[in-house]
Order: C-alpha cells, then sequence, then structure tokens
C-alpha cells in the first residue's frame, strides 16, 4: 500500500479514449518501477517487477525498455540480470521519465506549444492558448524539478 502512496500527490489523470493526458498508465508504471528499483539491492527483472506490480510482463518490459535506452535505467543481461538505476534518484527528473516512456514530452492539452504550430492556423485569434501555454510550462519545470527522491521522501 506504501507504494501506491508515493505517486497520488502527482496528481494523476488517467488515460481516457481520444484525450491528452498528463500521466499515463506507462509513466504510472514507469515511476512505481523506479520506486522499487530505488529499493532494491540487486538488478531485478520485468517478471519480477510486473508481479510485484500485478501488471503485464510484455508492457512492463516495453517500459523498462525505454528508460533504459534514455539512461534512467541500466540493464543487465544474463542469469541475474534485469534492471537497475542509472543514476542516484536525487538525478532522475520526471520530466525525462514521462518523456522516455511517452516517446514525447507529456502535455495537459491538446494544443501546440508555441503560436507558430498551431494547427488550424488560428492561435492570433485564440484567447484561451496563453493561459493553456503557461500552465504548460509550470507543469514542465515542476516535473523538470520533480525527482523520484522527492517521491520516495512522500
Amino acid at each position: 500500500m506504501e507504494l501506491y502512496q508515493n505517486y497520488i500527490y502527482l496528481a494523476i489523470i488517467r488515460e481516457k479514449k481520444n484525450k491528452i493526458m498528463l500521466i499515463t498508465r506507462a509513466s504510472e508504471y514507469a515511476i512505481l518501477s523506479l520506486i522499487l528499483l530505488s529499493k532494491a539491492s540487486s538488478p531485478q527483472g520485468a517478471e519480477t517487477l510486473s508481479k510485484e506490480l500485478s501488471i503485464s510482463k510484455s508492457f512492463l518490459a516495453k517500459i523498462l525498455q525505454s528508460l533504459a535506452k534514455n539512461g534512467v535505467l541500466k540493464s543487465y543481461k544474463g542469469a541475474n540480470g534485469g534492471f537497475a538505476l542509472a543514476k542516484e534518484p536525487k538525478d532522475i527528473n520526471m520530466l525525462k521519465v514521462m518523456s522516455s516512456v511517452e516517446g514525447k514530452a507529456p502535455a495537459v492539452f491538446d494544443c501546440a506549444s508555441s503560436a507558430d504550430d498551431c494547427p488550424s492556423n488560428k492561435a492570433e485569434l485564440c484567447s484561451i492558448w496563453p493561459f493553456f501555454n503557461k500552465l504548460q510550462t509550470k507543469i514542465d519545470i515542476f516535473l523538470a524539478t520533480l525527482t523520484l527522491a522527492d517521491i520516495l521522501e512522500e
């Protein structure tokens, strides 16, 4: 139960069909895996982690591979192989974690990050874009400064 309490304050927004979500299940599982790995004394395999978290091994394996590819985790091959943190918890920020597993930076709204990239080409007429852009900037800063160590302290 303690493991699940560690991420509640992140204000997780559940993924719904056809919606942009700040934190998807992939990000959630990545964070939960990092919590477990931070407490492990040796590399842990995807099977062990998936059983501990009661989630799909194949889905978790893809998440762990993305984290390893992006330098958040180290992967070890062999009989005693698995995954371990590549950095200290204080050096792992949630923006990097979420971007690694999502393949893009997390977004809280379905809008371009700059007026020049507006899909409707009407950014100059949009009255809410400035608000959403400021909100996204604040969220990006928050996630970039929120570390695994911060989550472990909660």
